[in-house]
């Protein structure tokens, strides 16, 4: 019995663990980065509310959130774009970089 409550600790871990996995391997993939006052930005939020996506993604705002700021980098690099010349609208697909609201919006019409 004192081994089981010696293993509690180690068992509770590991459950946390999966549960995280499981979480983290569940977020879309596809994120589109905005700003609020963009009007670019308003035009895919436009066509989405007109035209839903089946594609899950998540919103991510950028010019009030600064760790959305530094996703939004690290992703532009992970596509080998110059981190100053990126702005929003911004879509990554898990592989693939666009910019501007015409690319994002022919990307989802093509989805």
């Amino acid at each position: 019995m004192k081994k089981l409550k010696k293993l509690w600790p180690l068992f509770l871990s590991l459950t946390i663990l999966v549960v995280l996995i499981i979480l983290i391997a569940n977020q879309p993939k596809t994120i589109l980065f905005y700003g609020d006052v963009c009007p670019h930005c308003q035009n895919v939020e436009d066509y989405l509310k007109e035209n839903p996506s089946t594609v899950k993604f998540r919103h991510l705002e950028v010019y009030r959130n600064r760790q959305n700021s530094v996703l939004m980098e690290s992703k532009a690099k992970l596509c080998g774009l110059e981190t100053d010349s990126v702005g929003v609208p911004f879509l990554f697909d898990g592989k693939n970089c666009l910019i501007g609201d015409t690319n994002i919006i022919n990307w989802f019409q093509q989805q």
